[in-house]
């Protein structure tokens, strides 16, 4: 009997650690990640600018803490910050949509009269991080996850900020 609790305590364990897994779409233009090499940086650019979208959803504090977990990434491999004669450039990207889930004009659900008649809306965060050969401008590398920022601050955003860069570095294709 012990025994038999246990194992069902591990596989819901299991199951709950494997759902807080982070999911990285990603996507290489193999020809030219093939042809240019990335020894060092520069920017791609920042949140602040002239639009006035960028000043309202943006936040400057989580677009220091996304830039300083790229450059750490970064720098534990063999690419380097460098200034303007950079052989690549990175972009970054944190922003949040809302999704509907379940749309099906009569709902889904169980049978007959058991079923939730309407659609699931949720707002979903994402992180992304883009790579470009700085000489010719041309994308290389474009990685995106599912990672939410919303009401979170502080120290909680800087986690899930690292998490997130930790998860689309596994498909960094250098």
């Amino acid at each position: 009997m012990r025994n038999t609790l246990i194992r069902a305590l591990l596989a819901v364990t299991a199951a709950l650690a494997s759902g807080c897994a982070l999911t990285v779409k990603s996507d290489v233009n193999r020809a030219l990640v093939g042809s240019v090499h990335c020894g060092n940086y520069a920017w791609a650019g920042t949140f602040r600018g002239s639009s006035p979208l960028r000043n309202t959803i943006a936040s400057p504090l989580n677009e220091e803490r996304l830039r300083a977990a790229i450059a750490s990434h970064l720098s534990n491999g063999p690419v380097q910050p460098a200034g303007s004669a950079a052989d690549c450039l990175v972009g970054y990207g944190i922003g949040a949509n809302y999704v509907i889930d379940g749309a099906y004009p009569y709902g889904y659900g169980w049978g007959y009269g058991w079923g939730w008649g309407g659609p699931y809306v949720y707002r979903e965060g994402i992180i992304a991080i883009d790579l470009y050969d700085a000489k010719s401008r041309q994308p290389m590398w474009h990685a995106s996850v599912d990672q939410g920022l919303d009401g979170v601050d502080g120290g909680e955003a800087a986690k899930r900020i690292n998490q997130a860069v930790a998860a689309l570095f596994t498909k960094y294709p250098g």
